[in-house]
């Protein structure tokens, strides 16, 4: 009888370099996601600046402005890169917080009796940390530049850029009186 032998085939030379660590496409996927949520962010506080401030031409009454920028569209987080990052709010805004501006929207002068002048409110937001969109802001300021002295008026901040006021009408003493403002007091309260 014959006998029969196998041959093995000998194991293949090691390679001399070991092997290149496989990409991060984890770290780059996430980062595409934070780079597309900026893009989108602009876009949209763009386009709600646009139909915001289309939508006050010709009402009567109170108005919301687009005083402050629209907060970034959500965006789909990792399960863990979600638990990493927790929203942080300013909750307690000072008046230091905010900047301040008259809009003349109405000036109609009469020789030396003076000026009858309309004036909305145009607000920005100064600090670094996010506003609560759950909480409301009552915003008191004084207007100078009226015959009687100052005028105190209030608006609010909900949702972190509506802002909801009334035009001021004001009489000044002269043609060539100057109309401020300044924030006196920021009320936090939460919505209903």
């Amino acid at each position: 009888m014959e006998e029969k032998t196998e041959v093995i085939p000998e194991m293949p030379p090691m390679p001399t370099v070991p092997p290149s660590a496989p990409e991060r496409t984890r770290r780059r996927m996430v980062i595409g996601m934070i780079v597309g949520a900026v893009i989108v962010a602009a876009v949209s506080s763009g386009i709600t600046a646009l139909l915001v401030s289309g939508s006050n031409r010709g009402s009567a009454g109170p108005r919301p402005t687009p005083a402050l920028s629209s907060p970034a569209a959500p965006v789909e987080e990792p399960a863990d890169a979600a638990a990493e990052t927790q929203q942080t709010y300013n909750d307690s805004p000072t008046p230091e917080d905010f900047e301040l501006t008259l809009k003349t929207t109405a000036k109609h002068c009469f020789g030396s009796a003076g000026c009858n002048i309309t004036v909305e409110p145009h607000l920005s937001y100064l600090s670094v940390t996010s506003l609560d969109p759950e909480k409301t802001l009552s915003i008191t300021y004084e207007i100078h530049g009226d015959e009687s002295g100052p005028v105190i008026e209030t608006m609010e901040l909900t949702d972190q850029d509506q802002l909801t006021y009334d035009p001021v009408s004001i009489t000044s003493p002269g043609r060539l009186t100057k109309v401020t403002a300044k924030i006196t007091d920021v009320t936090v309260s939460s919505l209903s």
